[in-house]
């Protein structure tokens, strides 16, 4: 049974990714716990602290089909944390000779910490891997719309002509920093937990560090330059980078959702026979990556005070905000890629309608180049008299629903100074889209290298 969709057989399907629930679920974080008790034994046999045919026998049954997991339930429950019931399958499992040297030295929580880390390294990975591949087709999009001239708006009316591809690659700059983002976060998250019962190594009686060092090295993790067994903000960190993440998707998501509304109709996701169709309306197409992109996106955010929260963490062992954050790992991981994933499906099918775009530029009758007529006028009349006169302009265009050069044509203080010719070419919303090619080129360059 589950209660979180993003968990579910069926609900399944619409939030997270298969292959972040392999990485970051309870199967994955009780391999990854035998992982470091393996990796711990081979360690410590490595210094000649235990036998190595023991750490050989530890290593040869550390295997999660072999734990009883209703065992493994009943003695978690019983002193709060899995590591203990683990402890005990593994060593009996490992035989008396060698069972009797598993966990040397260790405390739970090195354990669960390193465990964790592990697969935050896994799904890191994975939300790296397809962040690249969302960036590739955003690319593609914002290279092949270049010059595909468009309204821009703001507080959605019509502002001034930018490119498609220039609102594509405001999408993606945010998204190649977050790739350079979780590159350097990395080696601050990806860090070994070992320090025994209050983080001071005391019980391996001066081999500690050394202990420390070579399970690292067993793990392929960093040693921490101190035990960070209440120091919390790798984890934090990482959490709030998903968040971010997914605050760049929502951009796009959101941007994507108003662009298809059925009165501007620009772009539309991908179609698929029934895909984002209605029980009663046979015409719907909704937006429903889009939806999925924001639905999971809200679920980290709602997620990132909570692991903010637990770095409050009480003197040398938490009591409560560690074992908060478990609640969060896994699912923000989860939701994450899958929001990545549905942004991805939207960048690499989404559906341009360059027409129609064209018309919508067009359904102002030129004032949404108001601006550039202003600012022709400016030198003569002054800023502040250009933009009176414009601002009566549009008026009477939009009381009288003509265009907007028509209107110029007949003011005498505009007429008297420029030439029909002159007001029409202000007023054509391909010739003023500023700076839109060398912005986007200059995202696209970033990408490059």
């Amino acid at each position: 049974m589950t209660v979180n969709p993003a968990d579910s057989p069926v609900l399944g399907a619409l939030y997270g990714t298969d292959a972040m629930r392999a990485a970051m679920g309870e199967r994955a974080f009780l391999q990854r716990m035998l992982d470091v008790e393996v990796a711990l034994a081979r360690a410590q046999a490595r210094l000649g602290i235990i036998p190595a045919e023991a750490a050989e026998e530890i290593a040869r049954v550390a295997d999660v089909d072999r734990l009883d997991l209703a065992a493994m339930a009943a003695g978690t429950r019983n002193t709060g944390y899995p590591v203990v019931a683990l402890v005990k399958q593994l060593s009996a499992c490992a035989g008396p000779e060698a069972g009797k040297w598993t966990h040397w030295g260790a405390t739970t929580q090195d354990i669960m910490d390193s465990a964790v880390v592990l697969m935050m390294r896994q799904g890191l990975a994975l939300i790296r891997m397809d962040l690249v591949q969302l960036n590739a087709a955003l690319a593609v999009l914002a290279r092949s719309h270049r010059g595909t001239v468009m309204a821009g708006r703001t507080h959605l009316q019509h502002a001034l002509p930018i490119t498609f591809g220039y609102k594509v690659a405001v999408w993606l700059s945010p998204l190649i920093t977050m790739v350079e983002r979780l590159d350097q976060m990395r080696p601050r998250v990806e860090r070994v937990q070992f320090g025994g019962a209050a983080g001071t190594l005391a019980s391996l009686s001066g081999q500690g560090l050394l202990v420390q060092r070579e399970l690292a090295r067993e793990l392929g993790l960093a040693v921490p330059d101190i035990t960070w067994h209440v120091a919390r903000d790798g984890f934090a960190e990482a959490v709030c980078l998903l968040g971010l993440i997914c605050g760049a998707l929502s951009k796009l998501a959101t941007d994507v959702m108003l662009l298809m509304q059925t009165e501007v109709a620009e772009v539309s996701e991908p179609h698929v026979a029934g895909r984002g169709g209605s029980s009663t309306m046979p015409q719907k197409r909704n937006p429903i990556a889009c939806e999925y992109v924001l639905a999971q996106a809200r679920g980290v955010h709602a997620l990132v005070p909570q692991m903010l929260a637990a770095m409050a963490q009480d003197l040398e062992r938490g009591t409560g905000p560690w074992q908060a954050e478990a609640l969060a790992i896994g699912q923000a991981f989860n939701l994450t890629h899958g929001a990545i994933m549905q942004a991805r499906l939207i960048a690499e099918g989404v559906v341009v309608d360059a027409a129609r775009m064209r018309r919508n530029l067009n359904i102002t009758g030129g004032m949404i180049v108001a601006e550039r007529v202003m600012m022709g006028l400016a030198p003569i009349l002054g800023r502040n008299e250009a933009h009176h006169v414009l601002n009566h302009a549009c008026d009477v265009a939009l009381a009288e629903g003509r265009p907007l050069a028509d209107v110029l044509l007949t003011d005498p203080q505009i007429a008297a100074r420029m030439l029909p010719g002159q007001i029409h070419e202000l007023t054509d919303p391909e010739q003023y889209v500023g700076d839109c090619f060398a912005f986007t080129d200059r995202v696209l360059a970033r990408l490059a290298h």
